[in-house]
């Protein structure tokens, strides 16, 4: 009974069924029943409209068996499916492809490497038949990326390594060949799949010349093992592959050749340049263009070493063409030779443009890591004045042309930073950075401080902020220029406890100087602004009214002896800040202070608003001193306005007063030792009183007899001393820690000093006994140069 109930039940089952059950024995190891594969092919053949379902069949039957790894029933479907397709070549295997398709891709899915190779012998087969018809739905992109993959194959076994290489090659030589014989054949050359398809070739390509190179030349093969070599196999691949691209797709399948071996052609490029150093700027400069279009092709790619080798080599180019024009100025003549030297030197300055856009554009394109990194090795490169920090030998540049590559470095880094946004101020401005970029010796030329400002703001500007801000003016309602910012985070607020003061005393210097232009002033603003914006808490947005009434002061009283039109500059420059910042921290009373100020300005003193001052042919006044007082910011008026928002004013009474650095004694710079002075005598109030004016006046004999007359000398003593307590009391320690600092450094170095004019210290108990020609004499250390423990030192 049993035997009649499947007797009947396999009779009921389609015929395309029983057809393909029977060409599988019930051992595999018996191979494929070649009786039953041809009664299989002829049903196929015979009917055409049943190869999809005995394809639909075949791989349900070849799923289950791959899940349950029955190796040997897959290889007898893959060969059947093989066979099939052989014999079948009607518009109707279309559908049976498809499954034909899936099988494949079920085997490359597989971990087996036997698997593996069996779909790709059958997908190279399937390549080489020629379809009647295109197939405008079937897509390659799976086979594409797998065989990629497998080009790629790390296996720990080395045969079944090569093995799946050269699979991987067969198959993407497969793929090749089927969509370009088929009328949807741009789709392989499509970027995609060129950036997979180019780099798994070379790749293979590369490892035959890394074996030649450490065991020597190998003994020459067969043919049979060239064929089996995956170098050779996809050296012949990459050949085929360039011979069927057309004109149009010639460049998606050059480019990822170049995206591979980008460093290389750099390398030679740059070797191509040192050999050239010498040649006229104009061949130096064309050799740079070629380095910049292949560093767009290499930035993104570029790793480390490379990356360090191009910016060090362009640096050194760059300073040796600085070197060859002050060489040209220096040595030109009269007559002629001055038309020849203006020629070299506008040729020089084209060599140092191109070697400029090079490093921006290769910088700007790096990864984030990877652009902080060459931020701080061009400012190592920058030469500071007194210093001896910077890496790159000037020598030969004499003042003119030390200026000048202070400048092209500073210029190379501007184009670095533009774009870098780093989440935290800290990752963007480290101390190693922010030292030597506010070093005062870069404050020597107004064209250099302009570039240092600007590389800050790129470094600040998280939020894109600084476009809205861009110029400087009164703006009526800041709110419309729809500023974005975050609350500041903790690490940028331990910044500004680190390094506020040295941003401040930048600032607050780079206000003073006599060769400002307009533009100096308009970045000063902006950076005043950009500072307000992403690291202004509550305490900040008082030191930064400190400064700008600080600054006030300054113009008023003009210990400096500035023109009259940067007196008014810097006067504009408060009036437009301490306008923005009323209006960010939006304090009502403050921004009526503010605004009653300007109003009155415009009426009566145009010249103190940056609209009028910056203006062709604006009127100056003559003198600031006798001014209305309302024409001033008040600080009282201000600490009453923000204290009844609960602010804490008590530090606005204690005037601002810049820290003294180390590098202040060692810059060409005038020292401002005497500008701290000079402040620390300045009134609370902060407004030019008549004590004040009277510091101004001429010197005659009477005001002599009351300089003699010390009958006032005790009132003077006590105010300095109250003065001195109140700002111990209420300036924030920082500062006051910068300031015991400076003068702890300037007693050291006095003291150095008076050591080094003794011919010899008086010996010390830590002496040596030595002995010279018979004598005993003491050998000591001099006592200035003894380490001492640190709790023996003040």
């Amino acid at each position: 009974m049993p035997t009649r109930v499947c007797c009947c039940c396999s009779a009921l089952r389609p015929r395309y069924k029983r057809l393909v059950d029977n060409i599988f024995p019930e051992d595999p190891k018996d191979g494929l029943v070649k009786a039953d594969m041809e009664k299989l092919t002829f049903y196929a053949v015979s009917a055409p409209e049943k190869l999809d379902r005995i394809g639909s069949y075949l791989a349900e039957r070849l799923s289950r068996d791959v899940v349950r790894h029955r190796t040997g029933y897959v290889l007898i479907a893959m060969e059947a499916l093989d066979q099939l397709l052989m014999a079948c070549h009607s518009q109707s295997i279309k559908p049976f492809v498809e499954s034909f398709l899936h099988m494949v891709a079920k085997l490359l899915e597989s971990g087996e490497p036997k698997l593996q190779v069996l779909g790709t012998n059958s997908f190279v087969k399937f390549a080489n038949i020629e379809e009647d018809t295109p197939s405008y739905h079937r897509r390659y992109d799976f086979f594409v990326s797998r065989f990629s993959a497998m080009c790629h194959s790390y296996h720990s076994d080395p045969e079944t390594r090569t093995e799946i290489r050269i699979a991987g090659i067969r198959g993407i030589q497969g793929v090749v060949r089927k969509t370009v014989n088929d009328e949807l054949r741009a789709t392989i050359w499509e970027p995609q799949h060129m950036d997979k398809i180019v780099p798994s070739l070379l790749f293979n390509m590369q490892k035959l010349e890394e074996v030649d190179s450490r065991i020597g030349p190998p003994p020459s093969p067969s043919a049979a093992d060239k064929d089996e070599n995956p170098a050779v196999l996809a050296e012949n691949c990459f050949r085929e592959l360039l011979g069927r691209a057309s004109f149009g797709n010639m460049n998606n399948a050059v480019r990822p050749v170049f995206a591979q071996y980008s460093h290389h052609v750099i390398q030679e490029i740059l070797g191509h340049l040192d050999a050239r150093k010498k040649d006229s700027p104009r061949v130096r400069a064309g050799i740079i263009q070629v380095l910049l279009e292949a560093v767009a092709i290499a930035a993104k790619g570029s790793i480390g070493p490379t990356v360090l080798e191009v910016f060090n080599t362009l640096l050194k180019h760059l300073r040796l063409s600085v070197e060859f024009e002050a060489n040209d100025l220096q040595g030109g003549s009269v007559g002629n030779a001055n038309l020849n030297t203006s020629s070299k030197d506008s040729d020089e300055k084209i060599v140092q443009n191109a070697i400029i856009q090079t490093i921006g554009f290769f910088g700007s394109n790096l990864p984030d890591y990877q652009r902080s990194e060459i931020m701080m090795f061009i400012m190592g490169k920058v030469p500071v004045f007194g210093t001896s920090t910077h890496t790159l030998d000037i020598s030969q540049l004499g003042d003119l042309g030390t200026r000048r590559i202070q400048i092209m470095l500073l210029r190379s880094l501007l184009m670095v930073t533009s774009g870098y946004k780093a989440k935290t101020i800290v990752t963007a401005l480290p101390g190693s950075f922010l030292d030597p970029l506010l070093s005062p010796s870069l404050m020597e030329d107004y064209e250099l401080r302009q570039l240092v400002l600007e590389v800050m703001h790129n470094l600040m500007d998280r939020h894109d902020n600084r476009a809205k801000l861009r110029g400087i003016r009164i703006i009526p309602d800041v709110a419309d220029l729809k500023i974005k910012r975050e609350k500041i985070c903790r690490q940028d607020t331990s910044f500004m406890k680190k390094n506020g003061q040295q941003l401040y005393r930048h600032i607050y210097l780079g206000c003073k100087e006599e060769d400002n232009v307009q533009k100096n002033y308009e970045l000063l603003y902006t950076s005043l602004a950009l500072i307000t914006i992403e690291l202004a808490n509550e305490e900040v947005v008082i030191d930064l009214i400190r400064l700008a009434i600080a600054l006030q002061d300054s113009a008023i009283i003009n210990e400096d002896n500035l023109p009259m039109f940067h007196r008014c500059g810097i006067m504009a420059l408060v009036a437009a800040y301490l306008n923005f910042v009323s209006q960010m921290i939006a304090v009502p009373a403050f921004c009526q202070h503010v605004s009653k100020v300007i109003e009155i300005r415009t009426m009566e003193a145009p010249y103190f608003l940056p609209e009028h001052i910056f203006r062709d042919k604006c009127m100056l006044p003559k003198s600031l001193e006798k001014h209305d007082k309302n024409l001033y910011f008040l600080t009282n008026k201000i600490a009453e306005s923000l204290g009844g928002s609960g602010y804490s004013v008590e530090r606005l009474s204690v005037p601002y007063v810049p820290q003294v650095t180390d590098e202040d004694r060692l810059s060409r710079r005038k020292s401002i030792v005497d500008t701290v002075s000079i402040q620390v005598d300045i009134l609370p109030n902060s407004i030019p009183s008549d004590d004040v004016v009277s510091n101004t006046e001429e010197i005659t004999f009477e005001a002599l007899k009351k300089a003699i007359d010390t009958s006032g000398m005790e009132e003077q003593e006590k105010e300095k001393r109250r003065l001195v307590i109140e700002k111990f009391q209420k300036a924030p320690f920082e500062e006051i820690a910068a300031q015991c600092e400076s003068k702890a450094n300037l007693l050291h170095d006095r003291l150095a000093q008076i050591l080094e004019l003794t011919i010899r210290p008086p010996p010390s108990p830590s002496g040596t006994l030595t002995i010279t020609s018979g004598h005993a004499q003491y050998q000591s250390v001099p006592v200035y140069e003894m380490k001492f423990p640190d709790l023996c030192v003040y």
